[in-house]
C-alpha cells in the first residue's frame, strides 16, 4: 500500500466538508420525517453516504471512505450539535460498511458493482438497526413493508449520485494529482 499524501488527506476532507453540508440538511429533514411520517424516514439515510462513495469512488484507497465520511459527520455536526453522536458515528459505520467489499479483495477491484452490494448491504445492517431500536411491534406488517426497502433504497440511490459526481470529478481532471490506483 503507498504511503498517504497529503492530497490524499486534503481530498477526503473537501469531500468530507461538502458531505457534512448535505447530512446537516438531512439530518433536519430526517427529524421532521421522524415527527410527521416515520415511515419515510429511510429516506434521508442515503445522504450519509454520499461523501464516503464520492471519496471511495474518486480516491481509490483505503480508508478514504472512512475519512470522508466521519469529517462530514463532524461538518453535519456544526448545524446540530446535540447530534454529533448520530453523525459521527453514522459516518464512522458507513464508511467502513462501504469499504467492507473492497477490504475482502485487498483494495485490488475496483468494480461499479462492488459500491452497490455495499450499499445493499449497509442499508440492511442500518435497517435491522433501526427495526429493533424503534421496535417493531410498535408498527403493523404494512408499515415495515414500506419503510424497511426505503432503507435499503436510499443508499443505492445516493450510491449511483456519489459514483456519478466521482466520475465527473475525475473527468474534470480533480483526482490527477492524487493518482487513479493503490
Amino acid at each position: 500500500m503507498r504511503r498517504t499524501t497529503t492530497r490524499v488527506l486534503l481530498s477526503c476532507a473537501a469531500i468530507g466538508v461538502g458531505g457534512g453540508l448535505v447530512a446537516g440538511a438531512s439530518g433536519y429533514l430526517a427529524a421532521a420525517f421522524a415527527a410527521f411520517g416515520p415511515l419515510f424516514y429511510g429516506i434521508t439515510v442515503g445522504a450519509h453516504f454520499l461523501p464516503s462513495i464520492v471519496a471511495l469512488a474518486l480516491l481509490k484507497r483505503p480508508g478514504t471512505a472512512v475519512l470522508a465520511g466521519v469529517i462530514a459527520g463532524l461538518v453535519g455536526a456544526v448545524f446540530a450539535p446535540w447530534w454529533i453522536g448520530r453523525f459521527v458515528g453514522t459516518g464512522l459505520l458507513v464508511g467502513a460498511l462501504i469499504e467492507l467489499p473492497f477490504l475482502i479483495t485487498r483494495y485490488r477491484r475496483w468494480s461499479p458493482w462492488m459500491f452497490y452490494v455495499s450499499a445493499v448491504f449497509s442499508g440492511i445492517v442500518l435497517a435491522i438497526g433501526v427495526f429493533i431500536g424503534l421496535g417493531a411491534e410498535h408498527y403493523t406488517v404494512w408499515a415495515w413493508a414500506i419503510a424497511l426497502p426505503l432503507w435499503v433504497l436510499s443508499p443505492v440511490a445516493f450510491t449511483w449520485v456519489g459514483r456519478l459526481i466521482a466520475a465527473r470529478l475525475a473527468r474534470a481532471g480533480v483526482a490527477q494529482s492524487v493518482g487513479d490506483a493503490p
